[in-house]
C-alpha cells in the first residue's frame, strides 16, 4: 500500500523538477547570450574563425552540386523536347546491353568468350512501328575555309532547328534553313570565321558552300567554341543518331532495341530509371549517393581540418574570455547558481556563436557560391546545368558550426565550474598549473605514433608477395604512416603545456624580454597551446602535400615521355585506325606523309628542322617484303645493365628495344637539342654513333649486332631490356656484330637513344624510314602559333594517315604547384599566429601596465611580442613540419623505389619552418603595443 502511494507523489514531484530544469538552460541561455552582446568584439573574432570555414565549404558544396545535372536537366540536355534518341553501336544477336541513363556505356555478356559477329543495322528506325517519326542527326568535324587557311570546325548535320530540338539546339537570331543550301552557326564560329547572317561558308571537306541564315547554340558546347549546323544533304562521317520527337521508349522497347545492336536514350526511362542490380550495366548506376561521394569525401576530410583547427583557435579565444567573466560568473555563483550553471553558461555561449556562425556562413558561402557560377559558367549545360541548393548538406554544415562552437566552449566552461568562488570575487586568478598526467600521456603519445608509423612504413618491405591485395596485412599500412604522425602531433599537443615550461627555463638565459614572453605562453597554456597545435595541423597538410606531390612529379619526370627537346616541336605520322584496325603505310604513303610533316614545320617559321628516320617494327614488318640484305639491327646494351624478367620495366620516350636512330649530321644537333663540337660532328660523318645513354658505350665503342627480319618478326632477338630466361623465347645469334667509335653524351631529355648517320646505316644494310620531324625554336612559341598549327595539322591528315603536332615543353615546373600550397599554408599559419598574438596582447594589457609602471619602454614590449610570435609560431611549425615529414618517408619506403625522398623539397621545407615563425615574429614586433592604462596599476615609491 505504501508503495501505490508514492508513487503518484513522485509522479507529481517530477513536474516541478523538470520545469526547474529547463528553466535553469532558460536562464543560462539568455545569460549567454547577454554575455556574446556584452563582449562583442571577442564574439565577433570567434564567430569569424568559425564562419569562415562554413562559408568556404557551403560554397564548394554549391558549386559541386551545381555541376551535377537532375534527371530532368539531363534529359532537357540530351533531348530537347523530343522523346528519345537511337544509335547503332553494336551487332545483332549477340546479347549487347546498355545502361539505362548511359547509352554510351553498352557491352557484350560478361560470358562471351568470343568476339561478336553479324552486321550492322544501316537504319534503326525500321526496328520502329511505321508510322514513327525520326530526325536524323549526325556529329562530326568538318573543314571549313577560313582568312588564315583551313581549319576543322565541330558541326551537326540534319534538321537541328526544328523547335522539338529546343533545350539542345536552340536558335538565337536569324531564320531557319528552308533549302538544301542554307545553314546555321554558334556566334563564336561566326567570329571566328569573320562573316555575318547573310555570307556564305565554304566548305573544304566535303567542298560545299551554304549561306549563314541565322545563329543557333548548342547545350552541350560551351558559349565560346564554334560549331556549324548543317543541312541533311552534307555528308559527313559520324555515328549518327536517330531523334524520336513523338514516339515514347519503354524500357521492355530499349532492350529490345539492344538485341538488334542499338542502344537508346528515353526520356521516360531516364526519369524514371529500371533497377540493374546484379546486371552488367550495374557499374554505371548513378544515383544521389554516388554522383556526390567525391563531394562528400572532399567535405569530410574539410570538416575534419576544420574542425580542429577552428576548435584550437575559438577554445583559446572562449579561454580568454571566460577569464574575463570569471567574476561575473563568480557574481551568479554567490547568489546560488551551480557549478553545472555556470558551465551551461559558458557551454551555451559557443553554442550560440556556432548558431549565428553558421547561419551567416551559410547565406555567405551560397552567394559565394552562386556568383562563382556566375563566373566561371561558360554557357554549356553539360558542365554547369543549374544551380543546385543541396539543403540537406547544407543543413550538415550548419551543424558541424554549432558543433564546434559548442566543443571550443567545452574546456573553457569545465575550468570556470571549477573556479574559486571567493578568489574570483577578490580579482585574483589561481594561477594555472600543469598536470603530471599531461607530459606523461603526452609522451606515450609520441612513442605509439611513432612506432606506428615506423611499423606500418615496414611492414609492406617485408611481407610476402603472395598475400592476397585486399588482405589487412596490405591495406592496413598506407593508413599508419598517416595516422601514426597525426598521433604523434596530438601526444605534443597533449604535453605543450609541460613543453611551454621548459621553454621557458631555457629562455630565461637569453634576456628579459624572452624570459617574459615565455614565461607569458607557458602561465596561459590554455591559449598558447591550441594556437600552436592548429599551426602544427596546417603545417602538418603543407609539408605532406608539398613532399607527397613533389615525390609524385619526381616520378612523372623520370618517366616523361619526351617526344622531341624541350622547347621543340614534334610531328608524327601514324595509321588512321578504322573500326580498331591499323593498317602499316605503304612506302608511297610514307612519303606523302613526310612532305606534309615537313611543310607543316616549314609553316611554323622554324629555321632548324630535323628527320629522324627508324626502323620498320617488327609488328608491322613483313619480312618477305623486305630487301634481301636488309637486317634488323640493335645497338646492344650491355648484360650488366639488364634487368631480370620477373621485375617491372618502366620507360621513358627513349625505347632500349629500337634505340638506333638515322639521322643526317647537318640536322643531329636540332634532333638532339644539343651543340656538338666540330670533332663531334666530323666523327659522326664518318662513321660514329652518338650513344644518347653513356651506358651503351663500352671502351669508348658501341656494338651493333644485325639478325634477319624473319627472326626479328619471331622475337628470337635480344630485347634490350630483361637478361635471356629460359622462360623467354631463345635468342639467336646474330649475323654479325660491329663495334663503332661511340661519341658519349648524357641526354635523357630527347627520344633518340642511339643516332647513325645515313651513310653508315647504309653500310651496315640497314633499312630505315622517316618516322618523326623535329622542329626546332630559340625562344617560346605562342599559343595562338601552337593552336593554328595543331588545326593545320589536323587539316592534312588524310583518311590513311594522321599528322600530330606535339610541342615537347618538359615536365610540369614545381613552382607552379608548390606557390598555392605555400601561399595557403603560409596563409592559415599567419591566420592562426595573428589570432592567438592578438588574444595574447589582449590578455597581457595588465601585464603591460605593470611593466610600464615599473619603467617597462615600448621597445622592451615590442620585443617581448617578437619573442611571443617566435615561440608560438615556432612551436607549431617545428612540430607540424616533423610531424608532417614522416608519411612522405613511409610512402616512399613502400614504394619500392617508385618514389624518392630525394625528390622532397628539403630546402623549401627548411626555409617553410624557419621563415614562417620569424615573419610572424617580426610582425609582431613591428606592430605598436597598445598604450598601457597606467591606472590599473599603482607603483609604491
Amino acid at each position: 500500500m505504501t508503495s501505490r502511494l508514492e508513487t503518484p507523489g513522485a509522479s507529481r514531484d517530477a513536474a516541478p523538477a523538470r520545469g526547474a530544469w529547463a528553466a535553469r538552460w532558460r536562464v543560462a541561455a539568455r545569460l549567454a547570450r547577454r554575455q556574446v552582446r556584452r563582449t562583442l568584439p571577442s564574439s565577433l573574432l570567434i564567430g569569424a574563425l568559425m564562419m569562415l570555414p562554413i562559408a568556404t565549404m557551403t560554397a564548394y558544396t554549391v558549386v559541386a552540386a551545381s555541376t551535377i545535372a537532375t534527371p530532368a536537366e539531363q534529359v532537357a540536355t540530351e533531348l530537347g523536347r523530343t522523346q528519345a534518341w537511337i544509335g547503332v553501336r553494336g551487332l545483332p544477336g549477340n546479347g549487347l546491353w546498355q545502361a539505362p541513363t548511359q547509352p554510351e556505356f553498352f557491352g557484350y555478356p560478361a560470358t562471351m568468350r568470343e568476339g561478336p559477329e553479324g552486321e550492322r543495322v544501316e537504319d534503326p528506325t525500321t526496328l520502329l512501328p511505321d508510322d514513327v517519326e525520326s530526325i536524323e542527326v549526325v556529329e562530326a568535324n568538318v573543314r571549313v575555309a577560313t582568312p588564315d587557311g583551313v581549319t576543322s570546325i565541330q558541326a551537326w548535320t540534319g534538321h537541328t532547328w526544328d523547335p522539338r530540338f529546343a533545350g539542345r539546339f536552340d536558335v538565337i537570331d536569324g531564320r531557319s534553313p528552308t533549302g538544301p543550301d542554307e545553314m546555321m552557326a554558334t556566334p563564336a564560329a561566326l567570329s571566328r570565321l569573320g562573316l555575318l547572317i547573310g555570307d556564305t561558308v565554304e566548305l573544304a571537306d566535303p567542298a560545299r558552300s551554304l549561306t549563314v541564315t541565322g545563329t543557333m547554340s548548342a547545350a552541350v558546347l560551351p558559349s565560346d567554341v564554334p560549331a556549324l549546323f548543317l543541312p541533311a544533304s552534307v555528308e559527313v562521317r559520324g555515328e549518327p543518331k536517330w531523334y524520336l520527337p513523338e514516339h515514347e521508349l519503354s524500357w521492355e522497347e530499349v532492350e529490345e532495341l539492344n538485341e538488334h545492336g542499338v542502344v537508346a536514350f528515353s526520356r521516360a526511362v531516364a526519369l524514371d530509371p529500371p533497377d540493374m542490380s546484379g546486371t552488367d550495366a550495374e557499374g554505371a548506376r548513378v544515383d544521389y549517393w554516388s554522383s556526390r561521394w567525391s563531394i562528400f569525401m572532399m567535405l569530410g576530410a574539410a570538416s575534419l581540418f576544420s574542425a580542429y583547427v577552428v576548435v584550437m583557435l575559438a577554445g583559446a579565444a572562449f579561454a580568454v574570455s571566460a577569464r574575463r567573466q570569471q567574476r561575473a560568473l563568480a557574481v551568479a555563483a554567490s547568489v546560488g547558481a551551480s557549478a553545472s550553471d555556470l558551465r551551461r553558461i559558458v557551454l551555451l555561449q559557443g553554442t550560440t556563436l556556432g548558431i549565428a556562425a553558421g547561419a551567416v556562413g551559410a547565406v555567405v558561402g551560397i552567394g559565394a557560391g552562386a556568383a562563382v557560377l556566375a563566373v566561371v559558367d561558360n554557357g554549356s549545360t553539360a558542365q554547369f546545368p543549374g544551380l543546385h541548393l543541396p539543403w540537406e548538406m547544407v543543413l550538415a554544415i550548419v551543424a558541424l558550426a554549432v558543433l564546434v562552437g559548442t566543443a571550443s566552449a567545452a574546456v573553457p566552461a569545465h575550468t570556470v565550474a571549477r573556479s574559486d568562488v571567493l578568489s574570483a570575487l577578490r580579482g585574483a586568478r589561481r594561477p594555472q598549473r600543469a598536470r603530471p598526467s599531461h607530459p606523461i600521456w603526452g609522451s606515450v603519445l609520441v612513442v605509439v605514433g611513432l612506432a606506428v608509423t615506423i611499423a606500418a612504413a615496414v611492414a609492406l618491405t617485408v611481407i610476402d608477395p603472395s598475400i592476397a591485395w585486399d588482405s589487412p596485412l596490405r591495406t592496413a599500412p598506407p593508413y599508419g604512416v598517416i595516422i601514426g604522425p597525426i598521433v604523434v602531433q596530438l601526444g605534443v599537443v597533449l604535453s605543450g603545456r609541460w613543453l611551454l615550461w621548459t621553454t621557458a627555463r631555457l629562455f630565461s638565459r637569453i634576456g628579459l624580454s624572452a624570459r617574459l614572453a615565455s614565461r607569458d605562453a607557458a602561465a596561459n597554456a590554455s591559449r598558447s597551446v591550441p594556437a600552436f597545435g592548429a599551426i602544427g595541423a596546417t603545417v602538418f597538410i603543407g609539408v605532406f602535400a608539398l613532399s607527397g606531390v613533389a615525390m609524385q612529379n619526381g616520378q612523372s619526370a623520370r618517366n616523361w615521355y619526351y617526344q622531341a627537346p624541350v622547347g621543340s616541336m614534334a610531328i608524327t605520322y601514324v595509321p588512321t585506325g578504322t573500326g580498331g584496325e591499323y593498317t602499316p603505310l605503304s612506302e608511297h604513303e610514307i612519303d606523302e606523309a613526310g612532305a606534309a610533316a615537313l611543310d607543316l614545320a616549314a609553316a611554323s617559321g622554324s629555321r632548324r628542322i630535323a628527320v629522324v628516320e627508324r626502323q620498320p617494327e617488327p609488328w608491322s614488318a613483313d619480312a618477305d617484303d623486305m630487301p634481301s640484305a636488309s637486317v634488323r639491327a640493335l645497338a646492344l646494351l650491355p648484360d650488366e645493365y639488364l634487368i631480370d624478367s620477373d621485375r617491372s620495366f618502366m620507360t621513358g620516350s627513349q625505347d632500349p628495344s629500337d634505340p638506333i636512330s638515322v639521322i643526317d649530321a647537318d640536322e643531329i644537333e636540332t634532333a638532339l637539342g644539343v651543340r656538338l663540337t666540330s670533332a663531334q660532328l666530323a666523327a659522326y660523318r664518318d662513321g660514329a654513333a652518338i650513344s644518347a645513354d653513356p651506358r651503351f658505350v663500352t671502351g669508348q665503342t658501341l656494338e651493333i649486332s644485325a639478325w634477319t627480319w624473319a627472326q626479328a618478326v619471331d622475337g628470337a632477338l635480344p630485347s634490350n631490356i630483361w637478361r635471356e630466361s629460359p622462360a623467354m623465347p631463345a635468342w639467336e645469334p646474330p649475323l654479325w656484330t660491329e663495334r663503332l667509335p661511340a661519341i658519349s653524351l648524357d641526354l635523357p631529355l630527347q627520344p633518340v637513344l642511339v643516332a647513325i648517320s645515313p651513310q653508315t646505316a647504309d653500310r651496315l644494310g640497314i633499312t630505315t624510314a622517316p618516322r618523326l620531324v623535329i622542329a626546332g625554336f630559340d625562344t617560346a612559341v605562342p599559343l595562338d602559333m601552337r593552336d593554328r598549327l595543331g588545326a593545320q595539322a589536323e587539316t592534312l591528315s588524310t583518311s590513311s594517315w594522321t599528322l600530330t603536332a606535339g610541342w615537347e615543353d618538359g615536365p610540369p615546373d614545381d613552382t607552379l604547384w608548390m606557390a598555392p600550397i605555400i601561399a595557403a599554408v603560409a596563409t592559415l599559419v599567419l591566420g592562426a599566429s595573428a589570432v592567438a598574438l592578438s588574444l595574447a596582447r589582449f590578455e597581457r594589457r595588465p601585464d603591460d601596465a605593470t611593466v610600464s609602471a615599473v619603467g617597462g619602454s615600448d621597445g622592451l614590449r615590442r620585443r617581448i611580442g617578437f619573442w611571443q610570435g617566435l615561440i608560438i609560431a615556432g612551436f607549431g611549425t617545428l612540430t607540424g613540419a616533423v610531424a608532417g615529414i614522416l608519411p612522405p618517408l613511409g610512402i616512399a619506403m613502400q614504394s619500392g623505389g617508385m618514389l624518392l625522398a630525394s625528390d622532397i623539397p628539403w630546402t623549401v621545407l627548411v626555409a617553410l619552418a624557419v621563415a614562417l615563425p620569424l615573419a610572424i615574429a617580426v610582425v609582431s614586433w613591428l606592430v605598436t603595443p597598445r598604450r598601457p592604462e597606467l591606472t590599473r596599476r599603482t607603483v609604491i615609491t
